[in-house]
């Protein structure tokens, strides 16, 4: 492993107040990597000086913001820009899967770069080593193998253990990040790093690389399907670092980041985007609504990132008098729904909110620089001459585009929904998935608009209205069709939100035994001390929604289950259905005739099922 004589960098760890520990176990499975000695960890601490005082220590070692988590759990892992790794003779294009657990109650990473262009070069000379592989696994422990193994050691050790006879016949070999190993067939880290050479890479290592090498492999969250690996360039990277830019980010900023860092928007943007405009960052190993605003206060925090329902579970805390009391001026992010977006800035004050569209693996994104709310941006005359981007007609029953009797796509007026398409051209390119031709043909589209075009297909529903203003509508997958209408689960879910009882929402299409489509249904967590209410959400949804989008059945459950990357799950929902044998907790019935939602009773379910009930 080591080449010369360098000395490795120590650990630095806040939670126990001595080297050589570290407050949880996590796992980073990959490629093999090079130190740069200019990072802490632990706390963690890179180049520059903390924002805070407290929980930071000076000295070297490695970054702690390699944590991931497994494939299977229906998120992924993401490789920093600025961990190099050695050479090797032989080299891979698919990505290994991680896992992490954590449990730290602070902001785990603080730092500020003393100067931005002085680092950056190094960053960006150092993320170009990527196209350089040997297959490894990196799995972390306590650096001092030696001393009382906790649970969580022992899990991923057993976890590990488990998988190890594939990685071998994968050929990957695996490392205890410690001194020791008493695991056979894996191997111990940290004491081969003490002797690696503190030479620099010598740059022929990576004199192939250009913008369009991968830089990093990071999984979708698999919301509506298995996580597949995105191939992130070094191009798109830059691009990512971009949103802080246009946001107005600066480097006296300081940036509140508890998204997990295998989420695009928690590397590229934050991460990176920090680095990019020499801002400080605060790094939190977990979300807590509840400790949000308390670190906030604490490291003095200008900027705040959102993803999914966060500032959802944000404006669900009981509101306190010091709801106001912060410095927060920007919050970045997306996924925000138009009803949470003025209860938050109503509560907590004039907060610049930049919403924006993108996906991991997309050639097309949007940023919403007017605040107009609920939106995610606006058409552009110069991007859209630039992106090649259209809205088509979709069909969500057949589950694919419209086309005329020529066989070509679609356009969408203004006003309706249509299927987001991008055209793959050197300006918007597509990289697909590592590992996963079949999934990457997938999301192309072809003879689009005229014979041979090549288009990416979003999996995305957005609307375009009179104002040019773009709303994200749904997705191809969350959209149903009931009696010949389109159901957007998102705008049904809007509105079931603004009711005084509910605490949160997820809505989604079931089937029905011997009718076409899906029917609505949704997922309701009642706010605590609250009780579900049949009148008051029946005259709500009357008022509110047209027949064909109204939920005819009402699911209430404790807790709703979201992704590691805070969106909703549906699929499993979907499978359960609306049996109330089978189903634990309240299930209610829209009944038109008693004009409220009653309790769903077998009476009810047998009376659907053999359509002696009519919908």
């Amino acid at each position: 492993m080591g080449r010369g004589t360098r000395r490795a960098p120590s650990w630095r760890c806040s939670g126990s107040g001595r080297a050589g520990s570290r407050a949880s176990p996590c796992c980073c499975s990959g490629r093999r990597r090079t130190p740069t000695s200019k990072w802490t960890s632990g706390a963690a601490r890179w180049p520059g000086r903390c924002a805070s005082t407290s929980g930071c220590s000076k000295g070297t070692a490695w970054p702690s913001c390699w944590a991931t988590s497994l494939p299977t759990s229906g998120s992924g892992w993401a490789w920093p820009s600025w961990a190099a790794p050695w050479p090797a003779s032989t080299t891979t294009s698919g990505p290994s899967p991680c896992c992490t657990a954590s449990s730290a109650a602070e902001p785990r990473c603080c730092w500020q770069p003393q100067c931005a262009c002085q680092i950056l070069p190094n960053i960006m000379k150092m993320s170009t080593l990527f196209s350089v592989f040997t297959r490894i696994a990196i799995c972390c422990l306590k650096e001092d193998f030696e001393l009382q193994e906790t649970s969580q050691d022992t899990e991923l050790k057993a976890a590990v253990e488990e998988i190890l006879p594939a990685l071998k016949k994968e050929n990957v070999r695996v490392f205890y990040l410690s001194r020791t190993s008493d695991t056979e067939g894996v191997d111990s880290f940290i004491d081969k790093m003490e002797v690696v050479s503190d030479e620099p890479t010598p740059q022929s290592w990576r004199s192939n690389v250009t913008s369009k090498t991968p830089a990093m492999y990071i999984y979708t969250s698999g919301t509506t399907g298995l996580p597949k690996a995105a191939v992130i360039t070094h191009e798109r990277m830059l691009l990512a670092c971009g949103l802080f830019s246009t946001s107005g980010v600066t480097s006296e900023d300081i940036v509140y980041n508890a998204l997990p860092l295998y989420h695009s928007a928690a590397l590229l943007i934050g991460v990176h985007g920090c680095i990019m405009q020499g801002a400080t960052l605060a790094l939190r190993a977990k979300f807590s609504a509840s400790q949000f605003w308390v670190d906030c206060r604490k490291y003095n925090v200008t900027v705040i990132q959102y993803i999914g329902e966060v500032l959802r579970y944000l404006c669900n805390v009981p509101k306190k008098d010091s709801d106001g009391d912060h410095r927060v001026r920007i919050a970045i992010g997306n996924g925000l729904r138009a009803d949470v977006w003025r209860e938050f800035i109503r509560r907590f004050g004039d907060i610049r909110i930049f919403e924006f569209y993108a996906a991991t693996e997309g050639n097309i994104g949007f940023i919403n620089y007017s605040g107009k709310v609920g939106a995610v941006g606006r058409v552009n005359y110069f991007h859209k001459k630039i992106i090649r981007y259209e809205l088509i007609r979709y069909d969500v029953e057949k589950d694919e585009p419209v086309r005329d009797e020529n066989g070509y796509c679609i356009r969408v007026p203004k006003g309706e929904a249509g299927l987001l398409i991008c055209k793959i051209t050197p300006f918007s390119p597509f990289s697909g998935y590592a590992g996963a031709k079949s999934q990457t043909e997938k999301k192309k589209l072809t003879n689009v608009f005229q014979k041979g075009d090549l288009y990416f297909n979003s999996g995305d529903l957005l609307m375009v209205d009179q104002d040019n203003f773009i709303y994200f509508h749904d997705r191809v997958g969350d959209t149903f069709r009931w009696k010949g209408e389109n159901v957007a689960t998102t705008e049904v879910a809007d509105i079931l939100g603004l009711i005084d009882f509910v605490q949160e929402v997820n809505v989604y299409g079931v089937p029905v035994p011997g009718h076409e489509g899906r029917i609505g249904m949704a997922s309701i967590r009642l706010k605590e001390g609250c009780e579900f209410n049949g009148e008051q959400t029946y005259r709500h949804v009357v008022d509110f929604l047209p027949n064909y989008a109204r939920p005819r059945f009402v699911r209430i459950q404790d807790a709703i289950e979201i992704t590691a990357t805070f969106k909703h799950r549906k699929v499993q929902l979907v499978e359960e259905g609306f049996n109330p044998a089978v189903l634990r907790g309240g299930l209610y019935f829209l009944d038109d005739k008693e004009k409220m939602y009653v309790p769903m009773t077998q009476d009810i379910y047998n009376a659907i099922n053999n359509s002696s009930l009519k919908l």
